[in-house]
């Protein structure tokens, strides 16, 4: 008697993802198209069937960190020919067919607004170059999400693309004009999240506060109404948001930080500089007191919400002046944290042909301003000390009986609690801050 033949084994397929939480939702989706093709993923990218490098062209020299990572996989390639290897994600928008001329071992490059048709495109079905921006809306074609257990905190994204042009930004150009998932589309895949175990949704957009879907009824909603919206769903706990203008900063969405427990006391709001004179360069349309004046509404509203911000040091033009005006700008708000960067000049945008600042003087702005953010951000945390927090685990620590999750501010909390699970959400005093995390203790 002959055995029957095993099942064929599934196909691996290894992603790396770079930069923002988008890509990180974006990666998540792929996964999930390929799944429906029979390919499981995997952490071993020896093993992998495919191999999908997913990039962010936000910083200088993204370009070449991808093909220094494409390099690096020229020995697995040769190893398993059969090997299939893509490129998606912003790069490849910006890159397109030259990724495949300069590294034929590419087997095919997809754009952000295109990844729903890397199925067609490894059966062959489709172009092994898709970057255009199509008129189809991706998700319509996307497979639904499967019903697997996931992890208590998760990604969901609501919009996509930005209009606003500011001028050191590349994503009006990698993702398009601004769009906004309608309403039902929403609130279907996060009841679909919660399902799952999902009790802590963070919206993602390149501009998530611009939202303005079609509602039920036909007509357009705003941002603050959406958050309303999915603070109903049972089992939901904790609503986060990123990333932000100013601009689009509505007052029914103020107005939802005061109303709605659940939406997290936390909130992104990137200014960049605190010059007016770099502010207009930038093209960021407003100016910085109108931003310290969104901050005094934002706080009157939720007098203890944690504000973190995005800065560029070194923008071409910058004086010591300017730069004088962010520090105090930053001495004005007090930022719970901050993330702050040289200009990195971007092809293809309006800054980028401007004469840069000094090298070695914008290293020397950038040191001070993020020492200024430093020691706000320890003075938050120490803040914290003393104080009952909510506290939602996501993964045991690494010390036995130890989880550590993520509380109401967004601060990495470690607690000693042997007998909890990943998923609980629990009360925990806090007990001493560490250099970029809390340990608390939990209440009886």
């Amino acid at each position: 008697m002959t055995q029957d033949a095993s099942p064929t084994a599934a196909k691996k397929l290894f992603i790396k993802t770079y930069g923002c939480q988008m890509n990180v939702y974006d990666s998540q989706r792929m996964a999930e198209a390929m799944g429906a093709e029979g390919y499981e993923l995997t952490e071993d990218q020896a093993e992998a069937d495919m191999v999908l490098l997913n990039t962010c062209h936000i910083r200088e020299k993204a370009a070449e960190k991808l093909y220094s990572d494409l390099g690096r996989l020229k020995p697995l390639k040769a190893e398993k020919p059969d090997l299939k290897i893509g490129v998606a994600g912003c790069v490849a928008q910006a890159e397109g067919a030259e990724i495949i001329r300069r590294m034929p071992l590419v087997d095919l490059v997809v754009g952000p607004q295109t990844y729903h048709r890397l199925p067609a495109m490894m059966r062959g079905e489709a172009p092994a170059v898709l970057t255009d921006f199509p008129e189809e809306d991706k998700f319509d074609h996307l497979p639904e999400r499967r019903a697997t257990r996931r992890a208590p905190a998760a990604f969901l994204t609501v919009q996509e693309g930005c209009d606003k042009f500011c001028a050191f930004c590349v994503v009006p150009y990698t993702r398009g004009a601004e769009v906004s998932r309608p309403v039902d589309r929403i609130l279907r895949e996060a009841r679909d999240l919660v399902a799952r175990g999902v009790r802590e949704i963070t919206l993602l957009g390149q501009n998530v506060n611009g939202w303005h879907g079609q509602g039920p009824d036909g007509r357009e909603w705003g941002f603050g109404r959406l958050i309303r919206a999915i603070a109903e769903i049972d089992g939901l706990d904790r609503i986060r948001y990123t990333t932000s203008h100013p601009n689009d900063m509505a007052d029914d969405l103020i107005a939802a930080h005061r109303d709605i427990p659940a939406l997290m006391p936390y909130l992104h709001l990137p200014v960049q500089s605190g010059s007016d004179r770099i502010l207009k360069a930038m093209n960021r349309k407003h100016t910085a007191e109108q931003y310290l004046r969104l901050i005094d509404r934002i706080r009157e509203a939720r007098p203890d919400i944690l504000l973190t911000s995005d800065f560029i040091v070194g923008f071409p033009g910058e004086t010591d002046q300017d730069h004088a005006d962010t520090l105090r700008l930053v001495e004005q708000v007090g930022f719970g944290t901050a993330f702050s960067f040289k200009y990195s000049p971007r092809p293809g945008t309006p800054a980028y042909d401007r004469a840069e600042v000094e090298g070695a003087i914008a290293d020397a702005r950038l040191q001070e301003l993020q020492a200024l953010l430093t020691r706000q951000q320890r003075a938050a945390q120490e803040s914290m000390v003393g104080r009952t927090v909510s506290v939602l685990f996501e993964k045991p620590g690494r010390e036995t009986g130890q989880m550590v999750g993520k509380s109401d501010y967004l601060h990495s909390v470690f607690v000693e609690a042997p007998q909890a699970q990943v998923g609980d959400l629990v009360q925990v005093r806090i007990l001493e801050s560490a250099p970029n995390s809390l340990r608390g203790a939990l209440l009886d």
